[in-house]
């Protein structure tokens, strides 16, 4: 079994010198065994033919995932755990870690061993899926250590753009030159578009990892209700607000927030292991209150998302395959051109006891890669409270910087939540 990598696909493998990897970190009370892991592991790749692949090049230098036969496990690195933020120095760890994509799979997995807790990690090269396929085989792997011969089901897996563009889109002569020709403009406009001649040197990378209690997390959630705006509105307006206020003129009031194409492509289920993602910007207005800006946020996010075109941006990326290089140049030699990336998974809906082992929690994913700046938040909530991971370069933000910017999100959240103790 193989495919082509799409174009977004290409543009996150790189030519496989920089890492491009993510990272979902989790704590389980229990003991285990390598061997019950191991199986585990081998389970999820039996239904999941992607998890097996590796990156083959064809005679026009293309690349492609393979699955070879017979299967190359999932490799698991053992580290004693010493304390409860080793999680934190292997996250960083795996970042910077190179896949042999040509000759393992685009993922591994690292046990940090305690006799009666042990955080794990699943590491995985960011061209082979997204944070929500991540956690539908981290769902998979717990029901397997739970129950090694639990079902699980099979995936069919996506072969191509045909498996999720519908044919009468797809092989629309209208719709076909339109992509075309925008690819076309596109290909054109970047290349002109001027960049430095070398990239921002990134420095040392980051992490800076919080919580909000279940109380607070709780308050948050009816609080936006209240207000009549998402959870992902009112984080992006605080992270937005943050920003200003440490960097000043610096901050450029933007921030980009991926949107799951899973809610426009119905083709694309939950478990199918599948990077493409779509994006909005998102703004606030200077000359408006922090909860006047909540409500126009709102309505500038649901325009923005209703315009997306999931189908309509696959065809237009896949006619621009020979723009990749130019696009990538401008990536990461470009200007930054916003704060950060925002993330926000939501409520993580995997259970948390289980017959031998309780998951006490699952950190919110990580990710850095070379396209440019690396300052990207992720929130997840699971067990009822909001989990953060901020991650950052020094060249981009330093770090003390991005305390500060932390710390003005929660005086923020603070503030709304309870105006009369701040004040």
């Amino acid at each position: 079994m193989k495919r082509k990598l799409l174009f977004g696909e290409r543009m996150l493998l790189g030519d496989g010198t920089e890492a491009f990897n993510a990272v979902i970190p989790f704590r389980l009370r229990g003991s285990f065994t390598e061997k019950e892991i191991q199986h585990a592991l081998n389970q999820i790749q039996a239904k999941h033919p992607w998890l097996r692949a590796i990156i083959s090049y064809d005679e026009n230098n293309i690349p492609w995932f393979e699955v070879p036969e017979p299967t190359l496990p999932i490799p698991i690195r053992t580290v004693n755990r010493i304390s409860e933020d080793d999680w934190k120095g292997e996250s960083a760890k795996e970042w910077q870690t190179l896949f042999n994509y040509e000759e393992m799979p685009l993922i591994r997995f690292v046990w940090i061993k305690g006799e009666e807790v042990s955080d794990m990690l699943f590491a995985f090269h960011h061209c082979l899926c997204d944070g929500g396929s991540a956690m539908a085989f981290l769902y998979e792997f717990l029901q397997i250590l739970d129950h090694p011969s639990a079902e699980i089901g099979q995936e069919n897996p996506i072969l191509g753009i045909q498996d999720v563009v519908p044919s009468e889109i797809l092989n629309h002569k209208g719709q076909k030159l339109k992509a075309k020709l925008i690819g076309r403009l596109a290909a054109t406009a970047i290349k002109c578009i001027p960049v430095r001649k070398k990239a921002v040197e990134r420095e040392k990378d980051y992490l800076i990892h919080w919580k909000l209690n279940e109380e607070t997390s709780r308050e948050l959630i009816s609080y936006c209700k209240s207000q009549e705006v998402t959870v992902n509105t009112f984080l992006s307006a605080a992270v937005l607000h943050a920003f200003k206020k440490v960097r000043g003129e610096a901050a450029f009031n933007k921030v980009s927030c991926p949107v799951d194409i899973r809610r426009f492509a119905p083709q694309i289920k939950d478990d199918h292991i599948f990077a493409f993602g779509l994006m909005i910007v998102v703004s606030v207005n200077d000359k408006m209150s922090f909860t006047e800006n909540l409500r126009w946020m709102q309505e500038t996010v649901e325009r923005k998302t209703s315009k997306l075109n999931p189908y309509i941006t696959m065809m237009v990326m896949e006619s621009a395959h020979d723009a990749l290089k130019n696009f990538t140049r401008l990536l990461k030699n470009g200007k930054s051109s916003n704060d950060c990336m925002f993330s926000n998974l939501g409520r993580i809906q995997i259970p948390h006891q289980y017959k031998e082992f309780t998951l006490e929690t699952i950190f919110s994913p990580s990710v850095i890669g070379p396209l440019g700046n690396t300052t990207t938040m992720v929130t997840s909530t699971f067990r009822g409270e909001m989990d953060f991971s901020f991650m950052g370069s020094e060249g981009y933000l330093p770090h003390s910087q991005a305390l500060a910017i932390r710390d003005e999100v929660m005086k923020t959240i603070k503030l709304q939540l309870d105006p009369i103790a701040v004040l």
